[in-house]
């Protein structure tokens, strides 16, 4: 485990996550996997990518705005940085220190519309989110493939070249995992098979598992559920 991390808090999410939504139990040990991967990328200076289609794609980008500014847990930048921002001109400076927060890197890559359109009509559109992770993606970052069958081929194809590129891939699917599984280090299958019941599902999970990420790395001595 990294230098930094507060690991009490990922068991702390999950007791939580589980007690409010038991059908999850059996992820217990695959949300601890995973929240402890995410966050030691963090703590290692890595990012996040995440991915999906339709409703999918929109929880990629409710993950990043959970990600990106403070979700339960006060964050504000670091106290040297805020004096590097308040220097450059102390009255605005100030003001922009004192308000932005700390946020941990994650780009959801369904919504990069010139990028998504311009590849799919010049190449393949299974790869449009492949391509991507070959751009952005370093070793020491994650992936995160959302696909509620676990299936979607641009889904797959994106975790097989993370996977290549020295990625942690991560997946949240419906039950089995799909063709996505093999290609995971973890992941996260919650137990139903209709779309609908699989996204209803997937929200819990991805709302503990940032939160757990959130308590694990930021330095305070933070109280509350999930």
């Amino acid at each position: 485990m990294n230098s930094g991390i507060n690991a009490k808090w990922i068991e702390t999410c999950r007791d939580e996550l589980v007690e409010r939504y038991p059908v999850l139990k059996p992820l217990s040990e695959d949300f601890c996997g995973a929240a402890r991967l995410l966050a030691g990328a963090y703590a290692g200076g890595g990012k996040l990518l995440v991915c999906g289609n339709g409703g999918s794609a929109a929880d990629a980008d409710h993950i990043v705005g959970e990600l990106m500014k403070s979700f339960a847990v006060p964050r504000p930048l670091p106290g040297a940085l805020q004096q590097k921002i308040a220097q450059v001109e102390p009255e605005t400076g100030g003001y922009i220190a004192g308000r932005l927060q700390r946020g941990y890197p994650a780009i959801a890559l369904t919504q990069h519309s010139a990028l998504i359109s311009a590849y799919a009509n010049d190449e393949d559109p299974s790869l449009v989110y492949a391509q991507q992770v070959a751009g952005y993606g370093m070793p020491g970052d994650v992936f995160l493939g959302i696909s509620t069958s676990g299936n979607s081929r641009n889904v797959v194809f994106a975790a097989l070249t993370a996977k290549a590129l020295g990625l942690t891939v991560l997946g949240l699917t419906g039950e089995g995992g799909g063709k996505l599984r093999a290609y995971c280090d973890v992941c996260l299958a919650v137990p139903a098979k209709e779309t609908y019941q699989v996204q209803e599902l997937h929200l819990p999970v991805y709302h503990c598992l940032c939160l757990a990420v959130e308590k694990t790395l930021t330095p305070f001595n933070v109280q509350g559920a999930c």
